[in-house]
């Protein structure tokens, strides 16, 4: 009689299929899937957030402070602009004052050496003037312009070519700061022609 219980023939079974290694994992289950993805707590969410906050409230701090540190420099900026504003123009003075000094510390001067130090010394200030954009307004001739001139009168004009509103005589003359009106010019203007009586 033939036993039925024989061995199986190792070549038949398939190259290491009785080894566990190369066992095929079972699928996980949807409670392992879930697992395995499982959303962050809200503890940690909380402290993400909130170092989230804290480096937005730092960079705020910073950006605050800076600002702060713009405006107050700024300040000073502003402060010394008003300050020393005139300063070019103060040296410019100073060769104008030289000169005045040495016209009086003079004793024996003829009036003519004297006028020639007068004029020398008034160019110096005109020059003075122009370097630091301060224009002399002298609109003798001109029509009136309220925006420069101060009209303190009017006279007759001297011909009949004259038209009315014209400036006949500067009392004073005007100065504007780079096309800024400092002072207007105070002038005399002439008069309205008066209509032919009928």
């Amino acid at each position: 009689m033939q036993d039925n219980t024989s061995t199986p023939n190792p070549e038949a079974l398939p190259e290491n299929a009785g080894s566990a290694d190369n066992a095929v994992p079972p699928a996980p289950t949807f409670e392992q899937a879930a697992e395995s993805t499982v959303m962050p707590s809200l503890e940690d969410l909380l402290k993400a957030a909130e170092l989230k906050a804290a480096e937005h409230h730092d960079a705020w701090l910073r950006a605050k402070a800076e600002g702060e540190n713009i405006r107050r420099r700024a300040q000073e900026d502003i402060g010394k602009a008003g300050k020393f504003a005139v300063e070019k123009f103060s040296g410019e003075l100073l060769a104008v004052k030289d000169s005045l000094e040495a016209a009086l510390a003079s004793d024996n001067q003829s009036a003519e050496h004297l006028k020639e130090g007068v004029e020398l010394t008034l160019r110096q200030l005109v020059a003075a003037f122009e370097k630091s954009g301060l224009a002399e307004i002298n609109p003798l001739g001109l029509k009136f312009d309220p925006n420069f001139h101060q009209a303190i009168g009017q006279i007759e004009a001297p011909d009949e070519k004259t038209e009315a509103n014209t400036v006949l005589s500067v009392l004073q003359k005007g100065y504007a700061l780079h096309g800024r009106v400092i002072r207007p010019a105070l002038v005399m203007v002439s008069k309205a022609k008066a209509a032919p009586a009928a």
